[in-house]
């Protein structure tokens, strides 16, 4: 079985320093995972320091070591860069192909996939959702955090719920104002419908953008796109990233669904 194919965006390899200019590929990492690490979630255990590093838009070694820690992401990049022949794991363009989306990946094999699942998780689930997850592969699973988030936190050890998925998911929204430390923001919230997941239409969400004064996003503007993870402004995003960022959503949805 294999996923029903959507019409994939224009070709979208962001070179670096297309857009966001100053952000390198650590950076843009940094940015989306923030949030997850101060909630606990995955990561070294020192926020504080990451939070430092994006506010400053400093890359160096101790960044990149705290990255490295984040065992949930960084498999899944080595496989995209490998496949696209990129040295570097950490590269602007594999980072934005993970927690966004490009065409670089369609150029890792489902073999690779398969096999880093394999790998991964063999030791951490049963056989029959093992095989359920591997099987993903084949089917046109791409190592996007959408097929991550949808597909195999909820069988190693998350609990089951929608409310997970919406918050761990990388999800869009435009900015309708700004309120001290939030943006009203419109966004297309996670739901099951019919026994499917699907997008609903966009309702008025408050989205958290700085901390004792500091953030991300702090030059935004009404009208601007941002990616959001955790309840918070991890970037404001081009109009091209915003559709790639729902292609791959809108994709790994439609192949969990024929497995619900």
């Amino acid at each position: 079985m294999t996923v029903a194919l959507l019409t994939p965006p224009a070709r979208q390899v962001l070179p670096n320093g297309a857009s966001n200019a100053r952000l390198d590929g650590p950076q843009v990492f940094a940015r989306y995972s923030f949030m997850p690490n101060q909630l606990g979630y995955c990561g070294a255990d020192d926020p504080g320091a990451l939070f430092d590093y994006a506010v400053a838009g400093m890359t160096d070694t101790g960044l990149r070591l705290l990255l490295g820690s984040f065992q949930g992401a960084v498999p899944y990049m080595k496989l995209i860069a490998q496949g696209n022949l990129i040295a570097d794991p950490f590269d602007r363009r594999v980072v934005e192909a993970y927690w966004i989306g490009n065409d670089l990946l369609n150029h890792v094999e489902a073999r690779a996939l398969h096999a880093s699942l394999q790998a991964r998780f063999a030791r951490q689930m049963n056989q029959k959702t093992l095989e359920l997850v591997l099987g993903k592969a084949p089917a046109g699973a791409r190592p996007h955090h959408s097929f991550h988030v949808i597909e195999v936190c909820p069988r190693n050890g998350w609990p089951q719920a929608l409310g997970y998925m919406d918050n761990c998911r990388i999800s869009w929204g435009q900015v309708q104002g700004v309120v001290g430390a939030e943006l009203r923001t419109a966004t297309t919230p996670l739901i099951l419908q019919d026994g499917q997941l699907t997008l609903a239409a966009p309702v008025m969400r408050q989205v958290l953008r700085q901390i004792d004064g500091r953030g991300f996003t702090d030059h935004v503007q009404p009208g601007d796109w941002i990616s959001i993870h955790w309840g918070w402004a991890c970037q404001v995003l081009t109009a091209a990233q915003v559709r790639q960022l729902e292609y791959w959503t809108q994709y790994h949805l439609r192949l969990a669904n024929q497995t619900l």
